[in-house]
């Protein structure tokens, strides 16, 4: 049992190619398809006030956390900053670009004003321009809301790049594997727990304000909550008897769903904010663990072996309704329900090796693979808009952080630090 509870433990975009402030018309690209073509940016360095030749280290570094920002969102390439130095916007769209972008900056002891415009290429004509002033420690943050405007002009849907990521590593002093918590580039990583022992599974509440997780330090797996605001207050909730495991929060947030194994079996129950059971959903019916919730709260999908082998299930909140609905794979387990459709990823054993897929619960049988090379993946979490998937490479010994879009398209690294990192989890709320 323990080896089995160990295994348990982009897209369809709207993108704007073509705007034109005459008519408000916009063309939109399907990049499912892998002919689809990326937009194409153009972002000089930026230009600061106190040096007027351009080109000083932060200069570049500023262009460069927004061009990564940008190509994060898997739609976006951004030409050489080589290419377009001493450029004007109206040369842009000869160099290739759709769009192009112009920072402008200044600073003044600890605090850093910015100015941000985006221009349409082909039309020379500036579409949006936004200004941030705040301390210095939050310029990656400014940059990062100047992208999410950017995308959310472009498709209608709010960027990632003022998201969260929470993530397990093991901790600087060596002691225990513990939760942080960084930005998408992972240029700002900060560390929540510090119990010097073994943390899993760390699941944010909806409103991004709470994060809920396993630990090991007391000698039994106890469900706790960090609240991540300034207090940083962490309390139990629920440290009965045997498992405490893998909490998921409903959409309202007003309660989770937890596997217990206090009665014996693990099964899955339903605890209010509290720790205090509302309604047990599983009955001694093999091991039951890593639910999922459906966008509308009334279903959840999750893991179980009563047939033998781990696979998904799903099941209807209010009536109890249960069937299975994977039959691929030698093991199917670790389903993520999509906040925006019908849509859960999961990890399936083929060939022996840990592969990400995708199903639609309520069509049996329509189950895509997104990856395919000789590296195990595991633990899959969804992005807050529902096109891009994070997950665990495990390759040898080596546990590191990826993402990949829906369509099984840009997957990469999301950032490098020392050890391994696993369990990791998207906020669906911005900073």
């Amino acid at each position: 049992m323990t080896l089995l509870l160990a295994r348990f433990v982009p897209v369809l975009l709207a993108v704007l190619l073509v705007s034109s402030p005459a008519c408000a018309k916009r063309v939109y690209l399907d990049i499912t398809s892998a002919e689809a073509r990326k937009i194409v940016f153009a972002v000089p360095w930026f230009q600061s006030s106190s040096n007027s030749s351009g080109g000083s280290q932060q200069d570049r570094k500023l262009a460069k956390t927004l061009s990564d920002a940008l190509v994060f969102h898997g739609i976006i390439d951004v030409l050489p900053p080589e290419r377009v130095i001493g450029s004007t916007t109206s040369e842009w769209s000869s160099m290739g670009a759709d769009y192009g972008i112009i920072g402008r900056y200044s600073a003044s002891g600890d605090s850093v004003s910015m100015e941000i415009r985006l221009f349409d290429a082909a039309e020379d004509k500036m579409l949006m321009g936004k200004s941030y002033e705040g301390p210095s420690s939050e310029t990656n943050q400014m940059l990062f809301k100047f992208t999410d405007a950017v995308i959310e002009e472009l498709t209608g849907k709010p960027g990632l790049a003022t998201t969260q990521i929470a993530f397990v590593s093991e901790a600087p002093d060596k002691q225990g594997r513990e939760i942080f918590i960084t930005d998408i580039l992972g240029s700002n990583i900060r560390q929540v727990t510090r119990h010097r022992n073994l943390v899993v599974s760390p699941r944010f509440s909806p409103d991004g304000n709470l994060l809920a997780y396993t630990s090991y330090h007391s000698g039994n797996q106890n469900l706790y909550v960090t609240d991540l605001r300034q207090d940083k207050t962490t309390r139990a909730l629920s440290r009965r008897k045997g498992m405490n495991l893998a909490p998921t929060w409903s959409p309202s947030g007003n309660s989770l769903i937890v596997t217990l194994s206090h009665n014996g079996n693990p099964d899955l129950y339903q605890i209010n904010r509290r720790g205090e059971i509302i309604k047990q959903l599983t009955s001694r019916s093999g091991i039951n663990v890593s639910p999922s919730f459906s966008p509308d709260g009334r279903h959840i999908v999750f893991v179980s072996d009563r047939s033998g082998k781990p696979q998904l299930y799903l099941m209807e909140l209010e009536s109890g309704n249960t069937q299975r609905i994977t039959f691929e794979g030698v093991e199917n387990a670790e389903p993520s329900w999509s906040p925006v459709e019908n849509l859960v990823v999961y990890t399936s054993l083929r060939d022996g090796i840990y592969q990400l897929c995708t199903i639609d619960p309520f069509s049996l049988g329509s189950t895509t693979q997104l990856t395919s090379d000789q590296a195990h993946h595991e633990t899959p979490s969804w992005s807050p808009d529902g096109n891009q998937i994070i997950f665990t490479k495990r390759d040898g010994s080596s546990h590191k952080i990826y993402g990949i879009m829906k369509n099984g398209l840009f997957q990469r690294i999301l950032f490098s630090m020392p050890g391994s990192q696993t369990y990791p989890r998207w906020s669906v709320k911005n900073y």
